[in-house]
């Protein structure tokens, strides 16, 4: 794969890094730069995470950053296998997290739709 082969949308099936793992469903959307590094974004419901990041070897990493509602800043990295071009399998930690525990990302891509004449 190339790294122009993981622009595109995915559904997201992720869990929290903490003891309970609790489980959520997004998108995660990957597209390049000017440099052909990796730009992030993942919704999950109306919370917004960015993030950019770098292809090698079919492994995807992504340092990523958000705001909670007191804007509070926080930093993170994910990391992700290409199971096959379609499918990603990672986890990611986060600075301020549980240092105990990892979450976890599965991400399918989304195809794009197709227009009928």
């Amino acid at each position: 794969m190339t790294v122009n082969d993981l622009v595109g949308n995915y559904s997201v099936e992720g869990s929290n890094q903490d003891e309970n793992g609790i489980a959520y469903h997004g998108i995660l959307t990957l597209s390049l730069d000017n440099n052909n590094r990796i730009v992030a974004k993942w919704t999950i419901g109306d919370h917004i995470q960015n993030g950019s990041g770098f292809f090698k070897d079919d492994i995807l990493v992504i340092n990523f950053n958000y705001e909670d509602e007191e804007d509070k800043v926080y930093k993170g990295v994910a990391v992700y296998r290409f199971i096959n071009p379609n499918t990603l399998d990672g986890f990611w930690s986060e600075k301020h997290g549980n240092p105990l525990y990892l979450g976890s990302e599965y991400c399918v891509r989304i195809p794009a739709p197709e227009f009928l004449n």
